[in-house]
């Protein structure tokens, strides 16, 4: 393998590293959508509590990561293979960076690390509003 061989795999990895940020970012935000979404729909699946413990881990590992002052590993592992395959990366973290390319906002870090934060909290709250069971709620029998 080459020397450019191995500058295409690092930004191909990179690109890979994106999508799954992307996608995590899109759990954690549409988790929490469908979740209070279906508490009031009635949706059963919003109780799974597998699902539910996953999606509280996730945040709180965002949050505690600001909180801390650390930078997201995903993040990190991107920047080092971008710099591996010869291209620029960002400054920052990368919902910062996706942000500030998605909508054109720009904010201290302690911003965000507000915004995550209260995000936890309302992920917090929902357990308590809209709790999850340990067990799956057998279906009622259908009538006959």
């Amino acid at each position: 393998m080459n020397f450019h061989d191995t500058q295409f795999l690092s930004k191909l990895a990179a690109d890979a590293i994106v999508v799954i940020h992307f996608a995590f970012v899109l759990f954690v935000l549409l988790g929490q959508l469908l979740i209070m979404v279906g508490a009031i729909a009635g949706w059963k699946w919003i109780r799974n509590l597998k699902f539910r413990l996953i999606h509280l881990a996730s945040i709180l590992f965002v949050v505690a990561e600001s909180l801390l002052g650390i930078i997201c590993p995903l993040t990190t592992l991107e920047k080092w293979l971008r710099e591996q395959a010869g291209e620029t990366s960002y400054q920052g973290d990368f919902i910062a960076s996706w942000v500030h390319d998605m909508l054109f906002f720009e904010a201290e870090p302690w911003v965000f690390t507000v915004c995550y934060s209260l995000f936890g909290l309302l992920v917090l709250i929902t357990f308590i509003f809209a709790p999850p069971h340990r067990k799956a709620i057998p279906e009622p029998a259908a009538e006959v």
